[in-house]
């Protein structure tokens, strides 16, 4: 039997599935959400809120489908695949705004997951439709679950294997020693520049204040979302914006401003030690 996920590898480089993914994200980035965008990609909360709201749908449903096993209530089943179905709708505009910010690889997985998931939506109003005029909608509820279950697979590939949605800059303190160091002379960081320097094999970025004493700052360069790099992004207002998707971030302190970042970025110390700027990243320090 071929391993499934040799399958899934397959599909994440199926180049045709772009016809239909393209369309589709630039249709959901047209979308005027305004700030309803970063409330769904749960900026707020610090991480993805898509995996926390599909636990409705998929605790629904699942219930659903134990009533439906043992003969349980059948109105409690049919007020639980009604739950579902209208907590469908917030994750699924969740999950898509987290789409239209990923890369095509990442894309091709989330429109056959979404396929998968829509799919269970619609056998589930079917099975509701069924309920309501008194007959058995038991099959089109397991069936259902099953396309449900798909869908939470194929998204679990998205989250652990591809890593879409995770905070890319978790692991820079277990890259960088607590110790402080050197990245050059002042006299090389021009005020309202960014500059680039390597601290060990972490890339970092730099800014001088371009007004009043011109305080230097120093970020992770690898952006939260998806690693972009935020050295070669816009600067200007006290913040950097990543070219790749967006995501803009306080250069005084790392803290996210938009997404679709949802996590701060490391921030480091900055001092002048005997002639030399030096930094150190404060977080280092509680790493084994």
């Amino acid at each position: 039997m071929r391993n499934p996920i040799v399958k899934i590898d397959a599909l994440e480089s199926a180049d045709a599935l772009d016809r239909v993914t393209v369309p589709i994200r630039n249709r959901i980035r047209a979308l005027p959400l305004g700030p309803v965008r970063d409330v769904l990609r749960g900026r707020w909360q610090g991480h993805a809120l898509h995996p926390t709201l599909v636990q409705v749908p998929v605790g629904a449903w699942s219930s659903a489908a134990l009533l439906d096993l043992t003969r349980g209530n059948e109105r409690a089943a049919r007020l639980l695949i009604a739950t579902g179905l209208v907590a469908a709708a917030p994750a699924a505009l969740s999950g898509a705004v987290d789409f239209a910010e990923q890369f095509p690889e990442h894309q091709r997985v989330g429109v056959v997951h979404a396929a998968a998931n829509a799919t269970a939506i619609a056998l589930y109003a079917a099975s509701l439709a069924a309920r309501t005029k008194g007959r058995s909608g038991r099959l089109l509820g397991l069936a259902g679950l099953t396309a449900a279950t798909a869908g939470g697979f194929l998204g679990g590939h998205m989250s652990f294997r591809q890593a879409a949605g995770v905070n890319h800059s978790e692991a820079i303190p277990h890259l960088i020693d607590a110790s402080w160091h050197p990245v050059g002379y002042p006299d090389q960081f021009p005020r309202g520049e960014v500059v680039r320097r390597l601290v060990g094999e972490v890339p970092v970025l730099l800014v001088r204040d371009a007004d009043g004493p011109g305080e230097l700052h120093a970020l992770a360069d690898r952006c939260a979302h998806l690693s972009g790099p935020l050295s070669q992004g816009r600067v200007g207002d006290g913040q950097v914006t990543c070219p790749w998707h967006g995501s803009t971030f306080r250069i005084a302190d790392g803290t996210c401003v938009a997404g679709p970042a949802t996590a701060p970025q490391p921030s480091f110390d900055v001092r002048l030690n005997d002639g030399l700027v030096e930094v150190r990243l404060p977080a280092a320090e509680a790493t084994p």
